[in-house]
């Protein structure tokens, strides 16, 4: 078993660094190199702009190529909890945004020719109970009359149709929803930015940060300093570099997959008979997929901690005993990949973008990086234009959460309450 992340195991290097020294100047500076960074300098650079992206590791290395590579449509909030904390108005155009990233991904997918293994298969959501089920009949109707009437019912009598398991109490369906090898289209889209005119940089962390008046930016790295026009900060959770200020508003919570082994055309499809993505509606579930060469990818939120090598292994262990739980056709399968990694969580997970003392960001996405972040990071290129009204999440306050600072304290206190409710739940 590989204690890697599949995605990074079978994706391309990035071979398109810059061979010249690191320049002094730039029309923008975006800082991280994942989705929203890479699709940001993506946008910028086919407009022309000089740009330079700086990564602290490897391009697509974080968050990006940590995932279940999951391209969902339509957002995982009650809708009509969204709807009252939100207003109607912002959760229609948060939602639509979801919907629209997905076609972002699509669009960059075919206008670069990223070998990606893009598809669209549709999302299902299962309901543990009948009660959740009962949820979902509301919230498909309410979603339908507000929002999106594409999204529809699957009821327990027609669940096995969808998924091989007797767990589930019926679904929903979202199908604009799609799927695609995460690794490979970061490296993807990093190479396209190269090719239109970007640098980017790996291994160049930003180191310090001085404001030159307005949106103006020294940025300080190992390797020099930078003169930028604008700044872009796509650093997801990243605990290197200045960023105090987006650090006490996001709370890195760790999220856990495994890998099986390559598995017969006949054992994957008795387990996901559609080949969509799935979702498991409890708590913070569960959600699996099919990869490109045929292995069940199956991960969540085993623990409440930070990775590391023992947390991911012992996560790896109670997933895997999950799965088989699930789906019993799987008892004696072998697993060959296991990895965690950290998402960016907000207080009410929704993600948060605009500007902070000149420079723009978007971060916090809170499990649906994936089509959200790449989505966002060509919002910001049209911000940088001045279109802020294309920005969904332009109305949402970003207050730090008191006593963070960086360090997720509390997160075993986040993991209590989260089984307490499973089981009153039951």
């Amino acid at each position: 078993m590989k204690m890697v992340p599949y995605w990074l195991d079978t994706r391309p290097s990035f071979a398109s660094a810059p061979r010249h020294p690191l320049p002094e100047k730039a029309d923008v500076v975006v800082i991280g190199g994942g989705f929203t960074g890479l699709s940001c300098a993506l946008a910028l650079a086919k407009k022309g702009a000089k740009v330079v992206l700086l990564e602290a590791q490897i391009v697509g290395g974080a968050a990006s190529g940590r995932n279940g590579g999951h391209c969902s449509a339509g957002f995982f909030h009650d809708y009509a909890k969204a709807m009252k904390h939100l207003g109607p108005d912002t959760a229609r155009e948060i939602f639509r945004s979801y919907n629209a990233a997905v076609d972002t991904v699509e669009r960059i997918v075919r206008e670069e020719a990223i070998d990606c293994d893009f598809r669209r298969v549709g999302k299902l959501k299962l309901a543990v109970s009948p009660a959740a089920f009962e949820g979902f009949r509301s919230y498909v109707d309410l979603v339908n009359r507000e929002v999106d009437p594409e999204v529809y019912i699957v009821p327990p009598e027609e669940i096995r149709s969808e998924i091989g398991s007797d767990l589930f109490h019926g679904g929903v369906v979202y199908p604009k929803g799609a799927m695609l090898h995460v690794g490979r289209f970061t490296v993807g889209m990093a190479e396209a930015a190269a090719r239109h005119g970007a640098d980017v940089w790996e291994e160049t962390p930003v180191t310090g940060l001085r404001r030159l008046g307005g949106p103006r930016y020294e940025v300080e790295t190992p390797r020099g300093t930078i003169e930028a026009d604008r700044v872009v900060v796509a650093t997801g959770i990243s605990n290197v570099g200045p960023f105090g200020y987006f650090r006490r508003r996001i709370v890195p919570i760790g999220s856990f997959v495994i890998a099986t082994e390559r598995l017969d055309q006949a054992t994957i499809d008795s387990v996901i008979p559609k080949h969509r993505t799935v979702t498991v509606a409890k708590g913070l579930g569960h959600y699996y997929r099919i990869s490109p060469d045929n292995r069940i990818l199956f991960g969540g939120r085993a623990q409440f901690a930070i990775s590391s090598p023992k947390v991911d292994r012992k996560s790896g262990e109670i997933l895997l005993r999950s799965l088989k739980e699930i789906h019993p056709q799987l008892k004696d399968v072998r697993i060959d990949y296991c990895w965690g990694g950290m998402i960016e969580v907000t207080i009410d997970r929704f993600a948060r973008a605009g500007e902070h003392e000149g420079m723009l960001y978007s971060l916090g996405y809170s499990g649906s990086g994936v089509q959200e972040a790449t989505h966002m990071g060509t919002v910001l290129a049209r911000m940088i234009d001045g279109a802020d009204t294309d920005n969904p999440y332009r109305s949402l306050p970003w207050r730090a959460i008191p006593g963070h600072f960086g360090t997720p304290w509390f997160l075993p206190l986040v993991g209590a309450w989260y089984k307490a409710k499973e089981l009153f739940e039951r």
